[in-house]
Protein backbone atom coordinates (compact mmCIF):
# COMPACT_ATOMS: atom_id res chain seq x y z
CA UNK A 1 0.00 0.00 0.00
CA UNK A 2 1.58 3.42 -0.70
CA UNK A 3 -0.04 6.22 1.13
CA UNK A 4 0.58 10.04 0.51
CA UNK A 5 0.38 12.31 3.41
CA UNK A 6 0.42 16.09 3.34
CA UNK A 7 1.92 18.22 6.05
CA UNK A 8 2.74 21.57 7.13
CA UNK A 9 5.50 23.02 8.34
CA UNK A 10 4.58 25.71 10.90
CA UNK A 11 6.61 28.05 12.84
CA UNK A 12 7.11 26.73 16.36
CA UNK A 13 3.95 27.95 18.32
CA UNK A 14 5.97 28.23 21.68
CA UNK A 15 7.96 31.21 19.37
CA UNK A 16 5.67 31.40 16.48
CA UNK A 17 7.38 35.14 15.46
CA UNK A 18 5.25 38.04 14.13
CA UNK A 19 2.37 39.07 11.68
CA UNK A 20 4.04 40.89 8.82
CA UNK A 21 2.23 44.71 9.06
CA UNK A 22 2.59 45.27 5.30
CA UNK A 23 1.07 41.97 3.93
CA UNK A 24 -0.95 40.85 7.31
CA UNK A 25 0.69 37.63 7.04
CA UNK A 26 2.41 35.60 9.55
CA UNK A 27 6.22 35.60 8.95
CA UNK A 28 7.77 32.36 7.61
CA UNK A 29 11.39 33.32 7.22
CA UNK A 30 11.94 31.42 10.98
CA UNK A 31 12.69 27.66 11.47
CA UNK A 32 9.64 26.16 10.60
CA UNK A 33 8.45 22.38 12.40
CA UNK A 34 6.17 19.69 11.78
CA UNK A 35 2.50 21.01 12.91
CA UNK A 36 2.02 18.68 15.32
CA UNK A 37 -1.73 18.11 13.83
CA UNK A 38 -0.12 16.49 10.92
CA UNK A 39 1.96 14.06 13.39
CA UNK A 40 -1.38 11.75 13.35
CA UNK A 41 -1.90 11.50 9.79
CA UNK A 42 1.95 10.40 9.20
CA UNK A 43 1.57 8.07 12.11
CA UNK A 44 -1.73 6.42 10.86
CA UNK A 45 -0.19 6.06 7.79
CA UNK A 46 2.88 4.44 8.26
CA UNK A 47 0.35 1.87 10.71
CA UNK A 48 -1.75 1.43 7.20
CA UNK A 49 1.34 0.18 5.56
CA UNK A 50 2.60 -1.85 8.38
CA UNK A 51 -0.76 -3.32 8.38
CA UNK A 52 -0.48 -4.15 4.80
CA UNK A 53 2.74 -5.70 4.76
CA UNK A 54 4.07 -3.13 2.00
CA UNK A 55 4.80 0.05 0.31
CA UNK A 56 5.73 2.98 1.59
CA UNK A 57 4.69 6.79 3.13
CA UNK A 58 5.52 9.93 1.27
CA UNK A 59 5.10 13.14 2.51
CA UNK A 60 3.72 16.30 0.29
CA UNK A 61 4.60 20.04 1.49
CA UNK A 62 4.65 23.48 0.58
CA UNK A 63 7.07 25.69 1.94
CA UNK A 64 9.79 28.99 1.66
CA UNK A 65 13.02 29.39 1.14
CA UNK A 66 13.34 25.14 0.64
CA UNK A 67 13.05 24.75 4.27
CA UNK A 68 12.77 20.54 5.29
CA UNK A 69 13.07 20.59 9.09
CA UNK A 70 9.82 19.35 9.59
CA UNK A 71 10.07 17.05 6.71
CA UNK A 72 12.92 15.52 8.33
CA UNK A 73 10.96 14.78 11.38
CA UNK A 74 8.41 13.04 9.38
CA UNK A 75 10.90 10.86 7.78
CA UNK A 76 12.44 10.15 11.08
CA UNK A 77 9.26 8.21 12.02
CA UNK A 78 9.54 6.62 9.19
CA UNK A 79 7.91 8.00 5.57
CA UNK A 80 10.13 6.66 2.95
CA UNK A 81 10.55 10.46 0.64
CA UNK A 82 9.17 13.40 0.15
CA UNK A 83 8.18 15.57 -2.51
CA UNK A 84 8.93 19.68 -1.37
CA UNK A 85 7.51 22.39 -3.47
CA UNK A 86 8.76 26.04 -2.55
CA UNK A 87 8.67 28.87 -4.76
CA UNK A 88 8.56 32.65 -3.82
CA UNK A 89 5.56 32.85 -6.47
CA UNK A 90 3.60 31.29 -3.41
CA UNK A 91 3.76 33.99 -0.76
CA UNK A 92 0.05 35.01 -0.09
CA UNK A 93 -1.75 31.68 -1.25
CA UNK A 94 -4.93 31.12 0.01
CA UNK A 95 -6.00 27.56 0.70
CA UNK A 96 -7.79 26.87 -3.01
CA UNK A 97 -4.32 28.27 -4.15
CA UNK A 98 -2.73 25.83 -1.51
CA UNK A 99 -4.94 23.17 -2.45
CA UNK A 100 -3.94 23.44 -6.34
CA UNK A 101 -0.14 23.07 -5.68
CA UNK A 102 -0.96 20.16 -3.22
CA UNK A 103 -2.84 18.42 -5.79
CA UNK A 104 -0.33 18.17 -8.31
CA UNK A 105 2.21 17.47 -6.00
CA UNK A 106 0.25 14.75 -4.83
CA UNK A 107 -0.14 13.64 -8.11
CA UNK A 108 3.89 13.67 -9.23
CA UNK A 109 4.53 11.36 -6.25
CA UNK A 110 3.04 8.80 -7.94
CA UNK A 111 0.28 6.70 -7.75
CA UNK A 112 -1.44 6.28 -4.24
CA UNK A 113 -3.85 4.09 -2.61
CA UNK A 114 -4.64 6.73 -0.06
CA UNK A 115 -4.15 10.33 0.67
CA UNK A 116 -4.72 11.51 4.19
CA UNK A 117 -4.24 15.02 5.60
CA UNK A 118 -4.98 16.79 9.15
CA UNK A 119 -8.28 18.40 10.02
CA UNK A 120 -6.89 21.63 9.26
CA UNK A 121 -3.36 23.13 10.20
CA UNK A 122 -2.57 24.36 13.57
CA UNK A 123 -1.76 28.54 12.00
CA UNK A 124 -4.52 28.26 9.17
CA UNK A 125 -7.83 26.85 10.83
CA UNK A 126 -9.52 26.77 7.29
CA UNK A 127 -10.29 23.33 6.87
CA UNK A 128 -10.94 23.28 3.73
CA UNK A 129 -7.92 22.05 1.91
CA UNK A 130 -8.45 18.24 2.53
CA UNK A 131 -12.24 18.75 0.56
CA UNK A 132 -10.64 20.89 -2.57
CA UNK A 133 -7.70 18.69 -2.72
CA UNK A 134 -10.45 15.90 -3.28
CA UNK A 135 -12.42 18.16 -5.21
CA UNK A 136 -9.52 18.74 -7.54
CA UNK A 137 -8.21 15.56 -8.07
CA UNK A 138 -11.69 13.98 -8.51
CA UNK A 139 -11.52 11.47 -5.73
CA UNK A 140 -14.19 10.85 -2.54
CA UNK A 141 -13.28 12.65 0.32
CA UNK A 142 -13.97 11.12 4.20
CA UNK A 143 -13.28 14.20 6.80
CA UNK A 144 -12.96 13.89 10.85
CA UNK A 145 -11.78 9.83 10.59
CA UNK A 146 -11.31 8.44 14.43
CA UNK A 147 -9.86 4.94 12.40
CA UNK A 148 -8.98 3.70 8.94
CA UNK A 149 -9.01 0.92 7.49
CA UNK A 150 -8.58 -0.65 3.67
CA UNK A 151 -9.52 -3.50 2.55
CA UNK A 152 -9.49 -4.77 -1.20
CA UNK A 153 -10.11 -1.23 -2.99
CA UNK A 154 -12.25 0.53 0.43
CA UNK A 155 -11.36 2.37 2.73
CA UNK A 156 -13.60 1.72 5.95
CA UNK A 157 -13.78 4.83 8.18
CA UNK A 158 -14.87 5.69 11.77
CA UNK A 159 -15.93 9.05 10.67
CA UNK A 160 -16.05 10.91 14.52
CA UNK A 161 -19.50 12.86 15.35
CA UNK A 162 -20.75 15.11 17.86
CA UNK A 163 -22.31 11.91 18.90
CA UNK A 164 -20.43 9.12 18.63
CA UNK A 165 -18.97 7.94 15.08
CA UNK A 166 -20.21 6.75 11.75
CA UNK A 167 -19.17 4.25 10.06
CA UNK A 168 -18.40 5.47 6.45
CA UNK A 169 -16.48 3.42 3.07
CA UNK A 170 -15.74 4.92 0.13
CA UNK A 171 -13.53 3.08 -3.25
CA UNK A 172 -10.22 4.14 -3.31
CA UNK A 173 -8.18 6.18 -4.03
CA UNK A 174 -9.32 8.75 -1.43
CA UNK A 175 -8.63 11.49 0.80
CA UNK A 176 -9.14 10.72 4.28
CA UNK A 177 -8.36 13.78 6.81
CA UNK A 178 -7.79 12.38 10.30
CA UNK A 179 -8.70 14.21 13.27
CA UNK A 180 -6.09 15.05 16.27
CA UNK A 181 -5.23 12.36 18.89
CA UNK A 182 -6.78 9.29 16.73
CA UNK A 183 -3.70 7.43 17.26
CA UNK A 184 -0.11 8.31 19.41
CA UNK A 185 2.47 9.27 16.57
CA UNK A 186 6.06 7.39 17.65
CA UNK A 187 8.94 9.23 18.79
CA UNK A 188 11.64 9.07 15.77
CA UNK A 189 14.46 7.48 17.00
CA UNK A 190 18.12 7.62 16.74
CA UNK A 191 18.09 5.56 14.12
CA UNK A 192 15.12 7.21 12.28
CA UNK A 193 17.15 11.09 12.34
CA UNK A 194 20.30 9.52 11.03
CA UNK A 195 18.81 7.59 7.92
CA UNK A 196 16.37 10.62 7.39
CA UNK A 197 19.10 12.69 6.55
CA UNK A 198 19.77 10.54 3.36
CA UNK A 199 16.04 10.10 2.04
CA UNK A 200 14.88 11.58 -1.15
CA UNK A 201 13.25 14.91 -1.01
CA UNK A 202 11.77 16.03 -4.46
CA UNK A 203 11.86 19.87 -4.07
CA UNK A 204 10.13 21.54 -7.18
CA UNK A 205 8.66 24.93 -8.05
CA UNK A 206 5.02 25.55 -9.27
CA UNK A 207 6.52 25.54 -13.11
CA UNK A 208 7.93 22.07 -12.50
CA UNK A 209 4.00 20.79 -11.26
CA UNK A 210 2.74 22.87 -14.96
CA UNK A 211 0.54 25.41 -12.94
CA UNK A 212 0.54 29.03 -13.91
CA UNK A 213 2.41 31.78 -11.27
CA UNK A 214 -0.57 33.70 -11.78
CA UNK A 215 -3.16 31.01 -10.44
CA UNK A 216 -1.48 30.83 -6.92
CA UNK A 217 0.15 33.37 -4.31
CA UNK A 218 -0.82 36.92 -3.95
CA UNK A 219 -2.18 36.74 -7.77
CA UNK A 220 -4.40 34.20 -7.45
CA UNK A 221 -5.45 34.75 -4.37
CA UNK A 222 -9.43 35.05 -4.01
CA UNK A 223 -9.30 36.43 -0.20
CA UNK A 224 -7.85 39.69 0.71
CA UNK A 225 -6.86 40.50 4.67
CA UNK A 226 -7.73 43.72 5.81
CA UNK A 227 -6.57 44.53 8.95
CA UNK A 228 -4.74 42.64 11.74
CA UNK A 229 -5.08 43.74 15.76
CA UNK A 230 -3.75 42.09 18.30
CA UNK A 231 -5.70 40.12 20.36
CA UNK A 232 -6.81 41.21 23.88
CA UNK A 233 -4.66 40.41 26.87
CA UNK A 234 -6.81 37.64 29.07
CA UNK A 235 -7.85 38.89 32.21
CA UNK A 236 -7.68 37.31 35.51
CA UNK A 237 -10.56 34.95 35.96
CA UNK A 238 -12.98 35.31 39.08
CA UNK A 239 -11.84 33.65 42.48
CA UNK A 240 -14.82 31.86 44.47
CA UNK A 241 -14.12 31.33 48.31
CA UNK A 242 -15.77 28.13 49.01
CA UNK A 243 -17.24 28.86 52.29
CA UNK A 244 -19.15 26.17 52.43
CA UNK A 245 -21.88 28.03 50.05
CA UNK A 246 -18.98 27.79 47.28
CA UNK A 247 -21.34 26.46 44.66
CA UNK A 248 -24.42 28.19 44.57
CA UNK A 249 -22.10 31.21 44.14
CA UNK A 250 -20.69 29.49 41.08
CA UNK A 251 -24.47 28.49 39.66
CA UNK A 252 -25.43 32.13 40.33
CA UNK A 253 -22.36 33.66 38.65
CA UNK A 254 -22.98 31.26 35.69
CA UNK A 255 -26.16 32.29 35.81
CA UNK A 256 -25.43 35.76 35.26
CA UNK A 257 -23.45 34.84 32.15
CA UNK A 258 -26.14 33.03 30.63
CA UNK A 259 -24.72 30.03 30.52
CA UNK A 260 -27.25 27.80 32.38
Amino acid sequence: MNVVVCVKQIPDPADPGALDPNTKTLKRDVKLILDESDSYGVEMALQLVDTAGGGEVTLVSMAPNSEVGGLRTALAMGAAKAVLVSDEALAGSDALGTSKVLAKAIERAGEADLIITATESSDGYTGTVPEQIAELMGLPSITFAKSIAVEGGTVKVQRQTEAGYDDVEAPTPAVVSVTAGVVEPRYPSFKGIMAAKSKPVDEVTVADLGIDASQVGWAGAGQEILEIAAAEEREAGTIVEDDGEGFQKIVDYLAELKVI
